[in-house]
Protein backbone atom coordinates (compact mmCIF):
# COMPACT_ATOMS: atom_id res chain seq x y z
CA UNK A 1 0.00 0.00 0.00
CA UNK A 2 1.80 3.47 -0.98
CA UNK A 3 0.92 7.03 -0.98
CA UNK A 4 1.31 7.86 -4.72
CA UNK A 5 -0.85 9.66 -7.50
CA UNK A 6 0.10 10.40 -10.98
CA UNK A 7 -1.29 12.21 -14.12
CA UNK A 8 0.56 10.57 -17.39
CA UNK A 9 0.46 12.99 -20.75
CA UNK A 10 2.51 12.38 -23.55
CA UNK A 11 4.72 15.55 -22.44
CA UNK A 12 7.53 14.71 -20.22
CA UNK A 13 9.48 16.62 -17.39
CA UNK A 14 12.99 16.70 -16.43
CA UNK A 15 13.40 16.66 -12.38
CA UNK A 16 16.98 17.89 -11.31
CA UNK A 17 17.86 18.33 -7.58
CA UNK A 18 20.99 17.97 -5.55
CA UNK A 19 21.38 15.87 -2.50
CA UNK A 20 23.59 17.41 0.93
CA UNK A 21 24.60 15.97 4.24
CA UNK A 22 25.97 18.85 5.81
CA UNK A 23 26.89 21.42 3.08
CA UNK A 24 28.53 18.35 1.22
CA UNK A 25 27.37 16.45 -1.66
CA UNK A 26 26.66 12.59 -1.06
CA UNK A 27 27.15 10.37 -3.87
CA UNK A 28 24.98 7.24 -4.46
CA UNK A 29 21.53 8.35 -3.16
CA UNK A 30 18.61 6.82 -3.99
CA UNK A 31 16.17 8.87 -5.74
CA UNK A 32 12.89 7.51 -7.20
CA UNK A 33 9.32 8.39 -7.28
CA UNK A 34 7.61 5.99 -5.38
CA UNK A 35 5.84 2.91 -6.81
CA UNK A 36 7.23 3.46 -9.91
CA UNK A 37 10.29 2.39 -12.25
CA UNK A 38 11.34 5.50 -12.57
CA UNK A 39 14.43 6.27 -10.56
CA UNK A 40 18.32 7.27 -10.57
CA UNK A 41 21.31 7.75 -8.04
CA UNK A 42 23.38 10.89 -7.14
CA UNK A 43 26.52 11.50 -9.14
CA UNK A 44 29.94 12.35 -7.32
CA UNK A 45 28.24 15.91 -7.14
CA UNK A 46 25.15 14.88 -5.41
CA UNK A 47 23.16 15.87 -8.66
CA UNK A 48 20.23 13.74 -10.25
CA UNK A 49 18.50 14.08 -12.84
CA UNK A 50 14.88 12.13 -13.72
CA UNK A 51 12.69 12.40 -16.79
CA UNK A 52 8.70 11.66 -15.76
CA UNK A 53 5.62 12.54 -17.53
CA UNK A 54 3.65 15.47 -16.70
CA UNK A 55 1.79 14.83 -13.10
CA UNK A 56 2.32 14.59 -9.67
CA UNK A 57 4.30 11.96 -7.98
CA UNK A 58 5.68 11.33 -4.17
CA UNK A 59 9.93 11.79 -4.96
CA UNK A 60 11.60 9.67 -2.31
CA UNK A 61 15.00 10.07 -1.13
CA UNK A 62 17.05 7.27 0.12
CA UNK A 63 20.16 6.69 1.88
CA UNK A 64 21.15 4.10 4.75
CA UNK A 65 21.69 5.62 7.64
CA UNK A 66 19.93 9.34 7.31
CA UNK A 67 16.00 9.69 7.54
CA UNK A 68 13.97 9.21 4.50
CA UNK A 69 12.94 12.19 2.51
CA UNK A 70 9.25 12.38 0.71
CA UNK A 71 8.70 15.20 -1.10
CA UNK A 72 5.36 15.64 -3.26
CA UNK A 73 6.18 17.21 -6.55
CA UNK A 74 3.96 18.50 -9.31
CA UNK A 75 5.29 18.86 -12.53
CA UNK A 76 2.85 22.05 -13.55
CA UNK A 77 4.49 23.89 -10.77
CA UNK A 78 8.00 22.54 -10.78
CA UNK A 79 10.47 25.46 -12.19
CA UNK A 80 13.86 24.73 -10.93
CA UNK A 81 16.44 22.17 -9.21
CA UNK A 82 15.56 21.27 -5.96
CA UNK A 83 17.69 21.19 -3.13
CA UNK A 84 17.67 18.11 -0.30
CA UNK A 85 19.68 18.18 3.32
CA UNK A 86 20.09 14.88 4.62
CA UNK A 87 19.39 14.20 8.41
CA UNK A 88 21.10 11.19 10.39
CA UNK A 89 18.97 8.48 11.72
CA UNK A 90 18.97 7.40 15.26
CA UNK A 91 20.06 4.17 15.73
CA UNK A 92 18.39 2.83 18.27
CA UNK A 93 16.42 0.98 16.32
CA UNK A 94 18.78 -0.64 14.65
CA UNK A 95 20.89 -1.81 18.07
CA UNK A 96 17.07 -3.38 18.89
CA UNK A 97 17.11 -5.12 16.25
CA UNK A 98 20.65 -6.32 15.89
CA UNK A 99 20.65 -7.14 19.52
CA UNK A 100 17.63 -9.04 20.11
CA UNK A 101 16.93 -10.90 16.96
CA UNK A 102 17.86 -14.37 16.73
CA UNK A 103 17.51 -16.75 13.74
CA UNK A 104 15.71 -19.47 15.72
CA UNK A 105 12.51 -21.96 15.07
CA UNK A 106 10.41 -19.00 16.52
CA UNK A 107 11.80 -16.39 13.91
CA UNK A 108 11.42 -19.24 11.24
CA UNK A 109 8.15 -19.35 11.83
CA UNK A 110 7.45 -16.25 12.32
CA UNK A 111 9.49 -15.29 8.99
CA UNK A 112 7.45 -17.81 7.03
CA UNK A 113 3.70 -16.08 8.28
CA UNK A 114 5.46 -12.84 7.59
CA UNK A 115 5.87 -14.29 3.93
CA UNK A 116 2.40 -16.04 3.40
CA UNK A 117 0.45 -12.38 4.32
CA UNK A 118 3.25 -10.04 2.77
CA UNK A 119 3.89 -11.85 -0.47
CA UNK A 120 0.79 -13.74 -0.66
CA UNK A 121 -0.12 -17.23 -1.44
CA UNK A 122 -0.91 -16.93 -4.81
CA UNK A 123 0.17 -18.81 -8.12
CA UNK A 124 2.18 -15.54 -9.01
CA UNK A 125 3.72 -16.15 -4.88
CA UNK A 126 5.57 -19.20 -6.10
CA UNK A 127 8.46 -17.08 -7.62
CA UNK A 128 8.37 -14.43 -5.65
CA UNK A 129 11.78 -14.69 -3.08
CA UNK A 130 12.65 -12.16 -0.53
CA UNK A 131 16.48 -12.31 -0.89
CA UNK A 132 17.43 -10.69 2.37
CA UNK A 133 14.97 -11.58 5.28
CA UNK A 134 17.84 -11.55 7.77
CA UNK A 135 17.18 -7.89 8.09
CA UNK A 136 13.54 -8.52 9.13
CA UNK A 137 13.04 -8.44 13.02
CA UNK A 138 9.32 -9.94 14.45
CA UNK A 139 7.89 -9.01 17.79
CA UNK A 140 5.05 -11.10 18.73
CA UNK A 141 2.07 -10.30 21.16
CA UNK A 142 0.65 -13.74 22.28
CA UNK A 143 -1.88 -11.47 24.17
CA UNK A 144 -3.38 -9.94 21.36
CA UNK A 145 -2.37 -12.51 19.31
CA UNK A 146 -0.34 -9.56 16.72
CA UNK A 147 2.77 -10.00 15.17
CA UNK A 148 4.68 -6.64 13.76
CA UNK A 149 7.80 -6.98 11.68
CA UNK A 150 10.26 -4.29 10.94
CA UNK A 151 13.54 -4.13 8.27
CA UNK A 152 16.88 -2.62 9.45
CA UNK A 153 17.53 -2.53 5.81
CA UNK A 154 15.19 -2.48 2.45
CA UNK A 155 13.98 -5.44 1.18
CA UNK A 156 15.23 -7.13 -1.83
CA UNK A 157 12.77 -8.75 -3.54
CA UNK A 158 13.30 -10.51 -7.05
CA UNK A 159 9.80 -11.63 -8.85
CA UNK A 160 10.66 -13.85 -11.77
CA UNK A 161 7.13 -14.35 -12.65
CA UNK A 162 5.95 -10.98 -13.04
CA UNK A 163 10.28 -9.87 -14.19
CA UNK A 164 10.59 -7.58 -11.37
CA UNK A 165 13.66 -6.45 -9.28
CA UNK A 166 11.58 -4.40 -6.26
CA UNK A 167 13.33 -2.76 -3.30
CA UNK A 168 10.63 -2.48 -0.67
CA UNK A 169 11.64 0.04 2.40
CA UNK A 170 9.64 -1.56 4.82
CA UNK A 171 8.05 1.28 7.05
CA UNK A 172 5.61 -0.65 9.18
CA UNK A 173 3.59 -4.59 9.31
CA UNK A 174 0.89 -5.85 11.63
CA UNK A 175 -1.10 -8.56 11.37
CA UNK A 176 -4.01 -8.69 13.61
CA UNK A 177 -6.81 -11.78 14.11
CA UNK A 178 -8.71 -9.82 11.80
CA UNK A 179 -6.37 -7.94 9.74
CA UNK A 180 -3.22 -7.20 7.70
CA UNK A 181 -1.62 -3.73 7.23
CA UNK A 182 1.73 -2.56 5.69
CA UNK A 183 3.26 0.12 4.61
CA UNK A 184 6.11 0.63 1.97
CA UNK A 185 7.87 2.63 -0.67
CA UNK A 186 8.76 0.87 -3.75
CA UNK A 187 11.17 1.05 -6.46
CA UNK A 188 10.83 -1.24 -9.29
CA UNK A 189 13.65 -2.73 -12.01
CA UNK A 190 13.49 -4.91 -14.94
CA UNK A 191 14.61 -8.05 -14.65
CA UNK A 192 17.14 -9.07 -18.00
CA UNK A 193 15.26 -11.89 -20.07
CA UNK A 194 15.05 -12.90 -23.85
CA UNK A 195 11.90 -13.17 -25.88
CA UNK A 196 10.59 -15.90 -24.21
CA UNK A 197 11.01 -14.84 -20.90
CA UNK A 198 9.62 -11.12 -22.01
CA UNK A 199 6.19 -12.69 -23.17
CA UNK A 200 5.67 -15.13 -20.23
CA UNK A 201 5.60 -11.74 -17.80
CA UNK A 202 3.70 -9.68 -20.18
CA UNK A 203 1.11 -12.38 -19.84
CA UNK A 204 1.53 -12.48 -16.14
CA UNK A 205 1.43 -8.80 -15.74
CA UNK A 206 -1.84 -8.35 -17.36
CA UNK A 207 -3.17 -11.50 -15.47
CA UNK A 208 -1.74 -9.58 -11.90
CA UNK A 209 -3.88 -6.36 -13.43
CA UNK A 210 -7.16 -7.65 -14.98
CA UNK A 211 -9.37 -7.46 -12.04
CA UNK A 212 -7.32 -5.92 -9.47
CA UNK A 213 -8.25 -2.59 -7.22
CA UNK A 214 -6.31 -0.44 -9.81
CA UNK A 215 -7.85 -2.29 -12.80
CA UNK A 216 -11.27 -0.99 -11.15
CA UNK A 217 -10.44 1.97 -10.51
CA UNK A 218 -9.15 3.02 -13.44
CA UNK A 219 -12.10 1.85 -15.37
CA UNK A 220 -14.50 2.97 -12.54
CA UNK A 221 -13.02 7.03 -14.24
CA UNK A 222 -12.91 5.92 -17.83
CA UNK A 223 -16.68 4.93 -16.93
CA UNK A 224 -15.58 1.38 -18.92
CA UNK A 225 -16.07 -1.15 -15.90
CA UNK A 226 -19.11 -2.82 -17.10
CA UNK A 227 -17.36 -3.32 -20.18
CA UNK A 228 -14.87 -4.90 -18.56
CA UNK A 229 -15.84 -7.37 -16.55
CA UNK A 230 -17.23 -5.48 -13.35
CA UNK A 231 -20.11 -5.76 -11.43
CA UNK A 232 -20.81 -3.20 -8.75
CA UNK A 233 -23.24 -3.91 -5.72
CA UNK A 234 -23.95 -2.75 -2.70
CA UNK A 235 -24.75 -3.33 1.12
CA UNK A 236 -25.01 -3.11 4.29
CA UNK A 237 -23.08 -4.40 7.23
CA UNK A 238 -25.03 -4.76 10.61
CA UNK A 239 -24.39 -6.58 13.61
CA UNK A 240 -25.81 -10.10 14.14
CA UNK A 241 -28.55 -10.23 16.95
CA UNK A 242 -28.12 -13.99 17.04
CA UNK A 243 -24.76 -13.87 18.49
CA UNK A 244 -24.42 -12.87 22.07
CA UNK A 245 -22.84 -9.95 23.63
CA UNK A 246 -18.56 -10.40 24.21
CA UNK A 247 -19.40 -9.80 27.81
CA UNK A 248 -21.99 -12.82 27.77
CA UNK A 249 -19.55 -15.21 25.68
CA UNK A 250 -16.74 -14.46 28.61
CA UNK A 251 -19.38 -14.60 31.55
CA UNK A 252 -20.23 -18.53 29.78
CA UNK A 253 -16.77 -19.47 29.17
CA UNK A 254 -15.65 -18.82 32.87
CA UNK A 255 -18.68 -20.32 33.88
CA UNK A 256 -17.31 -23.37 31.87
CA UNK A 257 -13.63 -23.65 32.64
CA UNK A 258 -14.97 -23.66 36.56
CA UNK A 259 -17.45 -26.42 35.58
CA UNK A 260 -14.71 -28.40 33.85
CA UNK A 261 -16.90 -28.75 30.97
CA UNK A 262 -16.36 -29.36 27.15
CA UNK A 263 -18.24 -27.72 24.27
CA UNK A 264 -20.54 -29.84 22.45
CA UNK A 265 -20.85 -28.64 19.03
CA UNK A 266 -22.99 -31.30 17.79
CA UNK A 267 -25.42 -31.09 20.59
CA UNK A 268 -28.88 -29.52 20.61
CA UNK A 269 -29.07 -28.09 23.95
CA UNK A 270 -32.43 -27.14 23.49
CA UNK A 271 -34.42 -25.25 26.74
CA UNK A 272 -31.35 -24.71 28.76
CA UNK A 273 -32.51 -26.35 32.29
CA UNK A 274 -29.87 -24.42 34.41
CA UNK A 275 -26.94 -21.83 34.38
CA UNK A 276 -24.39 -24.31 33.08
CA UNK A 277 -27.08 -25.26 29.78
CA UNK A 278 -26.67 -21.51 29.14
CA UNK A 279 -23.25 -21.19 29.64
CA UNK A 280 -23.09 -24.23 26.80
CA UNK A 281 -25.65 -22.66 24.65
CA UNK A 282 -23.69 -18.88 24.58
CA UNK A 283 -20.42 -20.22 23.86
CA UNK A 284 -21.67 -22.28 21.22
CA UNK A 285 -23.12 -19.52 19.43
CA UNK A 286 -20.33 -17.55 19.85
CA UNK A 287 -19.14 -19.14 16.63
CA UNK A 288 -21.52 -17.04 14.86
CA UNK A 289 -20.10 -14.26 12.68
CA UNK A 290 -20.44 -10.88 14.44
CA UNK A 291 -22.16 -8.91 11.57
CA UNK A 292 -24.45 -9.62 8.55
CA UNK A 293 -24.46 -8.35 5.47
CA UNK A 294 -27.58 -7.47 2.94
CA UNK A 295 -27.26 -6.59 -0.44
CA UNK A 296 -29.73 -3.56 -0.95
CA UNK A 297 -28.70 -2.72 -4.81
CA UNK A 298 -27.49 -4.15 -7.35
CA UNK A 299 -25.23 -3.04 -10.40
CA UNK A 300 -24.68 0.49 -9.82
CA UNK A 301 -24.08 3.05 -12.30
CA UNK A 302 -20.73 5.28 -12.01
CA UNK A 303 -22.73 8.23 -10.61
CA UNK A 304 -23.86 6.01 -7.86
CA UNK A 305 -19.96 5.68 -6.86
CA UNK A 306 -17.59 8.09 -7.85
CA UNK A 307 -18.10 11.79 -8.54
CA UNK A 308 -15.86 14.28 -9.61
CA UNK A 309 -15.10 17.19 -7.58
CA UNK A 310 -12.18 20.01 -6.73
CA UNK A 311 -10.61 18.71 -10.46
CA UNK A 312 -10.23 15.28 -8.72
CA UNK A 313 -11.97 11.67 -8.57
CA UNK A 314 -13.66 10.72 -4.95
CA UNK A 315 -15.59 7.48 -4.08
CA UNK A 316 -19.01 8.46 -2.80
CA UNK A 317 -21.30 5.93 -1.89
CA UNK A 318 -22.89 4.62 1.51
CA UNK A 319 -22.36 1.93 3.54
CA UNK A 320 -20.29 -0.77 1.30
CA UNK A 321 -19.30 -1.45 -1.77
CA UNK A 322 -19.09 -5.39 -3.53
CA UNK A 323 -17.55 -5.59 -6.83
CA UNK A 324 -17.67 -8.65 -8.73
CA UNK A 325 -15.10 -9.12 -11.73
CA UNK A 326 -16.65 -11.77 -14.21
CA UNK A 327 -13.68 -12.33 -16.52
CA UNK A 328 -11.60 -14.34 -14.28
CA UNK A 329 -12.33 -17.18 -12.10
CA UNK A 330 -10.97 -17.36 -8.49
CA UNK A 331 -8.04 -19.66 -8.11
CA UNK A 332 -7.93 -22.77 -5.90
CA UNK A 333 -5.61 -21.25 -3.43
CA UNK A 334 -8.25 -18.97 -2.69
CA UNK A 335 -10.80 -21.35 -2.16
CA UNK A 336 -8.67 -24.06 -0.01
CA UNK A 337 -6.94 -20.73 2.06
CA UNK A 338 -8.75 -21.83 5.28
CA UNK A 339 -8.92 -25.30 6.82
CA UNK A 340 -12.81 -24.83 7.47
CA UNK A 341 -13.61 -24.30 3.56
CA UNK A 342 -15.91 -26.25 1.57
CA UNK A 343 -14.99 -27.86 -1.74
CA UNK A 344 -16.28 -26.20 -4.47
CA UNK A 345 -15.97 -24.61 -7.85
CA UNK A 346 -14.01 -21.76 -8.73
CA UNK A 347 -16.54 -18.71 -9.10
CA UNK A 348 -15.75 -14.99 -10.21
CA UNK A 349 -13.45 -13.23 -8.07
CA UNK A 350 -15.78 -11.21 -5.91
CA UNK A 351 -13.86 -8.06 -3.16
CA UNK A 352 -15.29 -6.42 -0.62
CA UNK A 353 -14.69 -2.38 -0.64
CA UNK A 354 -15.07 -1.58 3.21
CA UNK A 355 -14.78 2.62 3.49
CA UNK A 356 -12.40 3.84 6.24
CA UNK A 357 -12.73 7.67 5.57
CA UNK A 358 -14.76 10.16 3.86
CA UNK A 359 -13.51 11.80 0.88
CA UNK A 360 -11.56 8.97 -0.53
CA UNK A 361 -10.01 10.65 -3.58
CA UNK A 362 -8.87 8.65 -6.93
CA UNK A 363 -5.80 9.80 -9.16
CA UNK A 364 -6.32 9.95 -12.68
CA UNK A 365 -4.16 6.74 -13.22
CA UNK A 366 -6.38 5.20 -10.86
CA UNK A 367 -4.23 5.25 -7.58
CA UNK A 368 -5.74 5.96 -4.78
CA UNK A 369 -4.50 8.94 -2.87
CA UNK A 370 -4.07 7.27 0.68
CA UNK A 371 -4.50 3.57 0.40
CA UNK A 372 -5.68 2.92 4.14
CA UNK A 373 -8.98 4.79 3.10
CA UNK A 374 -9.95 1.77 2.43
CA UNK A 375 -10.34 -1.85 4.10
CA UNK A 376 -10.20 -4.62 1.73
CA UNK A 377 -11.97 -7.99 2.25
CA UNK A 378 -12.66 -11.27 -0.32
CA UNK A 379 -10.44 -11.88 -3.25
CA UNK A 380 -8.51 -7.87 -3.29
CA UNK A 381 -7.47 -9.42 0.36
CA UNK A 382 -6.10 -12.52 -1.48
CA UNK A 383 -4.25 -10.92 -4.20
CA UNK A 384 -0.83 -9.33 -1.96
CA UNK A 385 2.26 -8.25 -3.13
CA UNK A 386 3.10 -11.11 -5.55
CA UNK A 387 0.47 -9.63 -7.37
CA UNK A 388 1.31 -5.83 -7.23
CA UNK A 389 2.65 -3.47 -10.31
CA UNK A 390 4.22 -0.37 -10.62
CA UNK A 391 1.81 2.39 -11.08
CA UNK A 392 3.09 3.17 -14.31
CA UNK A 393 2.27 -0.12 -15.67
CA UNK A 394 -0.10 0.10 -18.76
CA UNK A 395 -1.81 -3.27 -19.69
CA UNK A 396 -1.30 -4.24 -23.32
CA UNK A 397 -4.20 -6.25 -24.64
CA UNK A 398 -3.64 -8.27 -28.47
CA UNK A 399 -5.78 -7.33 -30.86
Amino acid sequence: MFLFTSLFSVAQTTIKGTVYYKNTPIENVAVYFNNTMVGTTTDENGQFSIKVKEGQYELIISFLGFKKINYTINTSTYNEPLVFSLKEAKNMLDEIILKKTVYDNEWKHNLAVFRNEFIGRTELSRNCKILNPEVLYFDFDAKKSTLSALARKPLLIKNKDLGYFITYELESFIRTKNSITYLGYTRYEELKGGKRKQKRWKKNRLKAYNGSATHFFKSITNNSFKEDGFIVNQFKRVLNTERPSEIEIKKARELIKLSRKTINFSRNYGSPKNALDSALVVSKKAGLPKFKDFLYKSQLKKEEILIFKNNVYQLCFDNNLSVVYTKEKEEIGYITRNIFSEKRDPLPQTSSIIPLNKNITIGKNGSLINPLDIFYEGYWSYEKFANTLPSDYVPIYSK
